[in-house]
Order: structure tokens, then sequence, then C-alpha cells
């Protein structure tokens, strides 16, 4: 390749660079809500007592008590986003 068409090329780091910058935009979605805060279902009183009850009857070491730990701090930390 002669010397003066290499210096009209634009170097493939500059091209990728380019490329990551467009593309970055290109997931956003304008009609999106403005808030990045999950929305946070309320539950009644007789869903919460019901859930409760249901919980005291599981077994011993059931994973599920576990999983319902870390879907109530998740709530707790959607609750202080809004």
């Amino acid at each position: 390749m002669p010397f003066n068409v290499r210096c009209w090329m634009q170097p493939p780091t500059a091209l990728a660079a380019g490329m990551i910058f467009f593309t970055a935009c290109a997931g956003a979605n304008s009609d999106a809500p403005t808030s990045a805060c999950p929305p946070v279902v309320q539950y009644s009183r007789t869903e919460q007592a019901s859930v409760a009850d249901e919980l005291a009857a599981l077994p011993e070491g059931a994973v599920i008590v576990e999983w319902l730990a870390d879907y109530s701090v998740l709530r707790d930390q959607a609750r202080a986003c809004w």
C-alpha cells in the first residue's frame, strides 16, 4: 500500500471507539419513565397475614425463607429509591 493512501485511512482504534460511543446511546428508550426506581407492589394486611401463616408452616431450613428475606431487602431498597 502506498504511503499516501495509508494517511487517509482511519486507525482501527478510532473506528472502534466511535462505534462504542454510538452504540452506547442505542439502548436508550425515550418513552421510558424518568425514574430508575422499580415500583413496589402493595400487599393487603390479609395477604401479609396469610403469607406469615404459610411461612410458619414451612419445614425448618426451607430455602424459600432465605429468598423471601432477600426479596424483603429489595423491597426496602426500592422504597428508599423513591
